[in-house]
């Protein structure tokens, strides 16, 4: 799409535009152009990405395409927990993606609507949503889909292969952080870790649903969502699978590895706690003898005997090494 095209789009719901040809090319088309489109081949089908929350988005769904009211209302509204189901010849579904754009965590989720009738998809989002633009690049080379049910299995498969991105770099963080040396990092281990846990509980929160969903595409798709189509997608579900139970390998990895980072750092705490507690046991009877001859009252022997002090360091250092044995025959050292 040329610049021009891009600016007449921004002042229309329109975000972009694509016929495919059936062949895996596609060419653009505007929003006005769209508003009356009819297949000019049998292999044609019109994609249009649409941003949900500019105005009348939810009145052209009902006039134009003919959805009913409260499909409207779910295509463009905010309630975006992952869900599919077949409306007539039609299909309808939510799904979410990983949010990539600047300043997001990594299990910030962004939704994507989509309806299609075999001849017409449209998809809507309503913040930037990365996945759409790769299969328009695809088109754009002519290596894209061909129809409408391959379109849907190919951001199904996108969407599903950057969850698994972000699951693979927890996963490196989480190697990285074994590796570390929990005594002088441990605070910030801790915290990373924490991190990765939250992430792994929002990924399957909203991932769960999404395994649904797609399992209902499969099951449920009209008939111009063919064979292949939903082996695709059951592909899809497979790996959907397995990136569930990483999270889960995941969650309960950082589980171990924080348990272990907090067992140090108490066995780290109780060790020096000992070891002040045996200080003090040596030191406490010395500390004791010396503050009793140190009472400055009258009658303390050896007060004239220039060889008292001498006495009193002799059965310090006695009294220490007696200590120090039985400690040790007590096993406290």
């Amino acid at each position: 799409m040329n610049h021009a095209s891009e600016a007449a789009a921004s002042e229309t719901p329109l975000l972009f535009g694509r016929i495919f040809d059936g062949r895996g090319g596609a060419r653009a088309i505007g929003w006005d152009k769209a508003q009356d489109w009819q297949p000019a081949e049998p292999s044609e089908v019109l994609w249009l990405h649409i941003c949900r929350n500019r105005e009348g988005v939810q009145h052209w769904l009902e006039a134009d395409l003919g959805v009913p009211e409260p499909t409207a209302e779910l295509l463009t509204s905010d309630l975006t927990r992952p869900r599919a189901f077949r409306e007539g010849d039609a299909l309808v579904g939510t799904l979410r993606g990983i949010n990539f754009n600047p300043g997001a965590q990594p299990e910030d989720m962004i939704s994507m609507q989509f309806w299609c009738d075999g001849r017409r998809l449209v998809t809507l989002r309503r913040h930037p949503l990365q996945t759409p633009r790769e299969v328009l690049a695809l088109l754009d080379r002519g290596d894209g889909p061909s129809d409408a049910g391959a379109a849907i299995t190919l951001l199904a498969e996108l969407l599903i292969a950057r969850m698994g991105h972000s699951i693979v770099g927890m996963n490196e963080i989480l190697d990285d952080l074994e590796h570390d040396d929990p005594e002088e990092n441990a605070e910030r281990m801790l915290g990373q870790i924490s991190t990765i846990r939250r992430n792994c509980l929002s990924l399957k929160r909203h991932m769960a649903p999404q395994h649904e969903a797609l399992e209902q595409i499969s099951r449920d798709a009209p008939a111009w969502f063919e064979d292949h189509d939903r082996r695709e997608i059951a592909e899809s579900i497979a790996r959907l699978r397995r990136y569930l139970d990483d999270i889960d390998i995941s969650k309960e990895s950082a589980l171990v590895l924080q348990d272990e980072i907090r067992a140090r750092s108490l066995a780290s705490s109780e060790h020096a706690t000992y070891m002040l507690t045996i200080v003090a046991g040596i030191f406490l009877p010395l500390g004791f003898l010396t503050g009793l001859l140190g009472i400055n009252v009258g009658g303390m022997p050896g007060m004239d005997d220039p060889d008292a002090f001498w006495a009193v360091v002799a059965l310090c250092t006695l009294l220490f090494v007696v200590l120090i044995v039985v400690f040790r025959r007590l096993r406290w050292l």
